[in-house]
């Protein structure tokens, strides 16, 4: 099994329990093909079983769109394709670290002394 990170538009979270089962998935947007779709591409992944609770829990700190990280592990699905399963959801911190830093003040105009202005 491999594991995996991708930043994507946040769509939202969904979980439905049906008897003893929970249904849990992240809705992200991708970029359109152009083709079948234009706008967001939105696509779904299954959250892992035993994490399903925390990551829906954490859907809800998110806004539409806002740019997040999902951690996910690549299972090995039937026909040779992989299953992604969400482990953890966080938000992408866009701003880089020299933005951060804060800016130095302009210095203040010096005021003219009363010799100069005699002069």
């Amino acid at each position: 099994m491999a594991r995996s990170t991708m930043e994507v538009a946040f769509l939202g979270t969904q979980m439905t329990q049906v008897d003893d089962a929970k249904y849990a998935k992240i809705f992200y947007g991708d970029e359109p093909d152009g083709k079948s779709e234009h706008g967001l591409s939105i696509i779904g992944m299954a959250i892992a079983e035993d994490v399903a609770d925390e990551v829906f829990a954490a859907g809800a700190q998110f806004d539409p769109l806002q740019k997040v990280r999902i951690t996910f592990d690549v299972a090995r699905g039937g026909q040779n394709k992989g299953k992604n399963l969400a482990l953890h959801l966080e938000a992408v911190d866009d701003k880089p670290a020299a933005r951060q830093q804060p800016q130095p003040s302009p210095r203040p105009a010096q005021q003219p002394t009363p010799d100069a202005a005699k002069s």
